[in-house]
């Protein structure tokens, strides 16, 4: 019974409140269709194997599921217009065309070759979208080879990696969310009779199990724990709103002594993702508390300490613990750039290399060859400079033969 009531107290009113209430997911997830849709997605690639066979199915699904990283729009999404915004939008582009018509355009001389090429080639990307950071949404539209079932396929995979995109990004606010408020109830619960002292020994024991963060020198170590960095952060927050030090009102003199420790919680659970919680709450207690430093690796054997306890120190190791918990940092960006649907149909795409991470070439080319087997024809992945576009190494990958 203890278990259960700390499942309850963990999923059903920590977890529940920030799914509902976190700007992420109210952007980007459905909660009220999602079952729905799972059932939908369950039916459909079944009865798909019953017709067209697992192992095409299998192929498919294979194919996108390693595409699910480039599969979700990180941007958010384009309010639909009602019809009578969009009538409106119709009549002023018509009264500015007819506004700035003039027949003497006609009679000038036609653009030499190169210049109508790089207008084809502009016209053609805007046509198409492009650049276009969503592969999977790209190839669910443009493939000119695949079935309207595979292409459903691609969609189902699409939507439920949007879905989980927001986890990605709120994994430690989230569990660490959870974690204050199934700790917060227990103890309420304990301390108004409702629990005895032998299930409360038997939640602790759980809960020191789930937030323990073994040292950076012990065996145990694989990273931070994001059960223990969020948990330890809502208390710190919980701490500084209700007894600030002197050093905790000059960091964060907006909620230092407010005494609404829950609204502020509340309050950062609706706006942040891990990654600007961090830099905007991280304090140089919390630092101090969980021993955080920072080390610059050059890829050398030496190892320099670089940031210590000290003022600039509690900033630089904020922004590096920022930067881990940051998806962006992690995920290669790469987007559709090109592709002649009159000519070759070779899909152009392009890696931005940041901090001159490269794709690891074994992996880029497992990818580029499911990407190859959707879109049907060549496809070329070009690396290039964030600053130069300098080409950095080319990959190419042709579809499977039959």
């Amino acid at each position: 019974m203890a278990m259960q009531t700390l499942v309850m107290a963990h999923a059903a009113f920590g977890h529940n409140h920030f799914f509902k209430n976190n700007s992420l997911f109210r952007q980007w997830t459905d909660a009220g269709g999602i079952l729905d849709y799972m059932e939908f997605a369950k039916t459909y690639i079944a009865r798909c194997e019953e017709k067209y066979g697992e192992a095409e199915v299998e192929r498919v699904l294979d194919s996108a599921h390693a595409l699910m990283a480039q599969g979700v729009s990180r941007y958010p999404r384009k309010r639909p217009l009602d019809l009578q915004s969009e009538a409106k939008r119709q009549a002023e582009r018509r009264d500015e065309a007819e506004r700035t018509f003039n027949d003497l355009w006609r009679t000038l001389p036609s653009r030499d070759v190169s210049t109508k090429r790089a207008s084809d080639i502009t016209e053609r990307r805007q046509r198409l979208g492009l650049p276009e950071e969503n592969i999977l949404y790209f190839l669910e539209k443009n493939a000119p080879l695949l079935k309207t079932w595979q292409r459903e396929i691609l969609r189902i995979v699409r939507l439920v990696s949007q879905y989980f995109y927001p986890q990605k990004q709120t994994r430690m606010m989230n569990e660490g969310c959870a974690t204050f408020v199934h700790y917060q109830v227990m103890n309420r619960l304990h301390e108004q009779g409702f629990l005895d002292d032998g299930a409360m020994l038997e939640f602790l024991h759980s809960h020191t199990s789930v937030v323990f963060q073994p040292e950076f020198d012990d065996p145990r170590f694989s990273g931070l724990n994001p059960y223990a960095v969020g948990f330890a952060m809502m208390q710190d927050i919980a701490r500084i709103c209700d007894t600030p030090t002197a050093e905790d009102r000059t960091w964060f003199p907006d909620i230092a002594g407010k005494g609404d420790a829950m609204g502020t919680l509340r309050d950062a659970w609706v706006g942040y993702r891990d990654e600007s919680f961090i830099r905007q709450f991280l304090s140089p207690n919390l630092i101090r508390k969980l021993k955080l430093f920072s080390v610059f690796d050059d890829g050398n054997s030496d190892l320099l300490v670089n940031h210590i306890h000290d003022e600039r120190g509690y900033r630089s190791v904020r922004a590096a613990l920022a930067n881990q918990f940051d998806v962006i940092q992690h995920e290669p960006e790469i987007e559709i750039v090109d592709v002649d649907l009159d000519g070759d149909r070779r899909l152009v795409l392009q890696h931005k290399v940041h901090n001159g991470v490269m794709l690891d070439a074994a992996e880029a080319r497992n990818v580029l060859s499911h990407i190859a087997a959707l879109w049907g024809y060549e496809v070329r992945l070009v690396e290039v400079g964030t600053t130069s576009d300098a080409v950095l190494k080319t990959f190419d990958a042709a579809p499977p033969t039959k």
